[in-house]
């Protein structure tokens, strides 16, 4: 936790078990050597990799195989002013084995915009991190009604 700041480090497997619970994060690349971010939905694999299902044809699937990105998911509780946000960053991946590909069209998330010939992306979670907020404002005492 950083010191008074309201803020809480979140390890590992509180970063995946919290990611686990949304259904939308967004991916950050590199689209003609500027920063980008694409709202999606996802999945997690059992080693925690981030799991895409999109179009072959998708500039997505161009732009980032084989480069390293960003996924992030989190909850905002606006009221409260509480919530948490989860980074994972790694190498994104087509999975171009025909086994592995069987078994994410039974497992692996579906997509919301599906298309005909659809592939998944795996971003493996070489680095992950999270931090939660508890209470916001409210919580050194700070008057929020107006």
């Amino acid at each position: 936790m950083y010191a008074n700041d309201g803020f809480r480090e979140l390890d590992r497997q509180e970063c995946l078990s919290l990611l686990a619970t949304v259904p939308v994060g967004r991916v950050v690349y590199t689209r003609h050597a500027l920063p980008a971010v694409l709202p999606v939905n996802f999945g997690l694999d059992d080693d925690g990799a981030v799991l895409l299902r999109t179009s072959a044809a998708s500039e997505l699937v161009r732009a980032v195989d084989g480069t390293v990105v960003a996924f992030e998911g989190d909850a905002v509780d606006a009221e409260a002013q509480s919530g948490w946000s989860v980074v994972v960053t790694g190498p994104a991946t087509v999975v171009s084995d025909l086994a592995e590909h069987e078994r994410l069209a039974r497992t692996g998330p579906c997509s919301w915009a599906p298309a005909p010939h659809e592939v998944f992306v795996r971003i493996g979670p070489e680095l992950v991190t999270g931090r939660q907020l508890f209470g916001g404002r409210s919580m050194y005492g700070v008057d929020l009604s107006g």
